[in-house]
């Protein structure tokens, strides 16, 4: 039965039921029990209802003050004794006026594990061991500013639907999952990156909230609307399936765009030690004491539009072939005639292939990178504070994709480039390059000293360039709009699948018709005497 009261929980036994994609529905690991999306909502609701009435009542207990910053519009909750002169994200003054219990007030809270000196000395000890970096030189002067807050979040877990694609592909695939522990900021005035760097947090402490566990710290109010705030749910959560999506496309280029309307919402106040001054922003998890630092510097990141690529392509194939001929010895200028021959030839091909990625443009973005602490999270032995050996990682659920197959929407398991792909591309690339060459093998008996490669001079002028654009564009680009399906079933087996085939096709009508109806019929005859004689030729040469 363990778990925590941020957990489903199943309506037979009481046990954590978790959710299963496949079902669609959270599944009790103990007795098997199904709890519904509308159950489980409910069960969250009812649990809201009964702690917003006990934080009232808390907060009868306690004398509390609101301060309003002038500048940034930031709001704190604080004791009464507390002084506090300015705001801690801009540095502005601060605007006093009694608390009012606020319908708002996160019902759940995750208490302190470190204390502000320990905090404080984990900023350090990251300062120390980065003393390149011109973030460390700043904050080690500034650790003494460092101040622990209550900060406003929405625990977020539930089923969520997203569609995703590459940008240098057509198809938009439809995936299912379940995010479990995803905490989103609901702060305005917080870097977003920079808090979820330090992520992420230990649930096994976590309470329903009461005043009295927040004697002593300030506490930041949500004071973003509902409707900015259903977008960080869906941008954090688009965040997190990213890495997942990149490794099933096999790009880092995507796209995902969430829907999380049915996830299970609870707003949760989380310990954070934070610091900003100017420029130069910090932040410690107050449970783990995982710091994390934003960049002083912007970062910039390119995006290449699908014909510079080419062009690039071309460039680099060239070059290395013209290096590659005078490396061996090849007179300068018959080196570069050869190599802008085969450059041109690079330049159509990559052209052909990436012709369709029309929705990769020159752009570039700027960004903050985020600098974190290494090791364990810090556990509290015997009064004393000691780094966990095992380093505490951000879990995410896999999500699965879906897929309409023949009418019923199945979940599947999408396959771009397994082995056995690859294996069959370079067979039938080899087939197609030396057809011909094959043929004549099995025509003179496997006899290599009579072939004569010059009987294929036409084919191979035909097939060095198509053979490579197939390949790119086929295989390569349009690879990931024509994946392999494999479908999935509760219990955990997969089967391929396979379209039928359209029995409207071609008929042994057209067959014939192509064959034997002028004019056609004789470019095709005449194509099949001209490969007929390559065949022979290469098989037994050109006589004497």
């Amino acid at each position: 039965m363990e778990g925590t009261i941020a957990d489903v929980r199943c309506l037979s036994c009481g046990a954590p039921a978790k959710y299963d994609v496949i079902r669609q529905s959270y599944v009790c690991a103990f007795c098997g029990g199904q709890v519904e999306l509308s159950q489980a909502q409910a069960q969250k609701r009812g649990f809201r209802q009964l702690q917003q009435e006990k934080i009232r009542r808390s907060a009868e207990a306690f004398h509390l003050l609101r301060a309003n910053c002038t500048g940034c519009g930031a709001e704190l909750v604080f004791e009464e004794q507390e002084a506090q002169t300015s705001c801690a994200f801009c540095g502005r003054a601060l605007v006093r006026r009694d608390y009012a219990v606020s319908e708002e007030m996160p019902e759940m809270i995750l208490p302190f594990r470190l204390t502000e000196g320990e905090a404080r000395d984990c900023l350090r000890e990251w300062c120390r061991a980065n003393p390149r970096r011109e973030e460390a030189k700043h904050l080690l002067p500034l650790a003494d500013k460092l101040r622990g807050f209550y900060l406003p979040y929405e625990l977020i877990r539930g089923p969520v639907k997203s569609r995703v694609s590459r940008m240098d592909a057509k198809r938009v695939y439809n995936c299912e999952g379940y995010v479990d522990d995803v905490f989103v900021n609901a702060s305005r005035q917080l870097d977003n990156l920079l808090l979820d760097a330090m992520e992420p947090f230990e649930l096994e402490e976590l309470m329903p909230f009461d005043f009295a566990l927040a004697a002593g710290q300030r506490i930041k109010v949500r004071d973003v609307d509902e409707g900015e705030l259903k977008g960080r749910v869906a941008g954090e959560v688009s965040n997190d399936y990213a890495p997942v999506v990149r490794r099933t496309l096999e790009t880092q280029a995507v796209e995902v765009r969430t829907d999380p309307s049915d996830v299970l919402r609870m707003p949760v106040l989380l310990p954070v030690y934070y610091l900003r001054e100017g420029e130069v922003l910090a932040a410690v998890n107050g449970q783990t004491g995982k710091v994390s630092v934003r960049a002083e510097k912007e970062s910039h990141y390119f995006f290449l539009p699908w014909w510079l690529k080419a062009i690039l392509a071309t460039l680099v194939i060239g070059g290395a072939a013209l290096g590659a001929f005078c490396l061996f010895g090849m007179e300068v200028g018959t080196a570069l005639m050869i190599a802008g021959m085969l450059a041109f030839i690079t330049l159509i091909i990559t052209l052909c292939a990436f012709s369709d990625a029309v929705r990769q443009k020159l752009r570039v973005e700027a960004g903050r990178k985020i600098f974190t602490s290494s090791g364990g999270p810090l556990q509290r032995v015997n009064g004393a504070l000691v780094r966990s050996a095992e380093g505490l990682t951000k879990e995410v659920t896999p999500p699965v994709f879906f897929e309409t197959l023949e009418g019923v929407r199945q979940p599947v398991r999408l396959d771009f480039s397994s082995p056995r792909r690859k294996l069959r591309t370079a067979v039938l690339a080899i087939l197609a390059l030396f057809l011909p060459v094959i043929i004549a093998l099995f025509l003179n008996g496997f006899d290599f000293q009579r072939l004569t490669l010059g009987g294929s001079a036409v084919w191979f002028c035909i097939m060095v360039p198509v053979v490579p654009i197939y390949i790119l564009k086929f295989d390569v680009i349009e690879r990931y709009d024509r994946p392999w399906i494999y479908v999935r079933s509760p219990e955990g087996k997969e089967k391929r699948w396979r379209p039928k085939r359209d029995k409207s096709g071609i008929t042994a009508k057209d067959v014939l018709r192509v064959l034997f109806v002028p004019p056609l019929s004789l470019a095709i005859w005449f194509g099949i005497a001209c490969f007929c004689a390559m065949c022979y030729l290469t098989a037994f040469g050109f006589g004497d």
